[in-house]
């Protein structure tokens, strides 16, 4: 796999399929990208289960806070890894001493530990490194361009705009988004 380039379609695919996330480095402060992320997804439809020993037991958006990967009492789809290099490590260790492992550790904007992407997919997940969900989720359904991000797409054809208002972006539908 190369890590340095992913295609939409492997993106995509990661989040039509994950319904149940672990995010490692859940933040309580509501100016960090780990609490706005969090926020993100849930809005997403996603369940969004927060990590962060030092807020073990407490309740954040609505979550409950776990202090480890291995007290969330349910399956876990994706690991999301909001913490630095070097902790990605014993992250993905943990994640995959779980009865029953992850489909995929996704490690946030720089975060990068290729050791440990190895060791995830010599066991089976799929991996994402230096990348953040919200933003890949943003890009493919078309949000992205909405708040002015560039989708790193450059094409002279116009957006499709539908009967209901809503552009097309990427080739994703509004009714298909990831």
């Amino acid at each position: 796999m190369n890590h340095d380039s992913y295609s939409p379609d492997y993106i995509r695919g990661i989040l039509r399929s994950v319904k149940t996330i672990a995010m490692v480095g859940a933040s309580a402060n509501d100016v960090r990208p780990s609490y706005l992320v969090l926020k993100y997804l849930i809005e997403k439809g996603y369940n969004v289960i927060p990590v962060n020993p030092g807020l073990a037991g407490q309740e954040l958006l609505g979550q409950k806070v776990y202090g480890s990967l291995k007290d969330i009492p349910v399956a876990i789809d994706m690991v999301d890894i909001f913490r630095n290099s070097e902790a990605a490590g014993p992250i993905v260790d943990e994640a995959l001493a779980l009865p029953e492992k992850p489909k995929v550790i996704w490690m946030q904007l720089s975060v990068r530990n290729d050791e440990a992407a190895a060791k995830a997919e010599a066991a089976g997940l799929q991996v994402v490194m230096n990348r953040c969900p919200k933003m890949e989720y943003g890009k493919l359904s078309g949000e992205w361009a909405w708040v002015g991000g560039n989708s790193g797409v450059l094409s002279s054809k116009r957006q499709v705009l539908h009967s209901s208002g809503r552009t097309q972006s990427l080739g994703i539908a509004e009714k298909e988004k990831p």
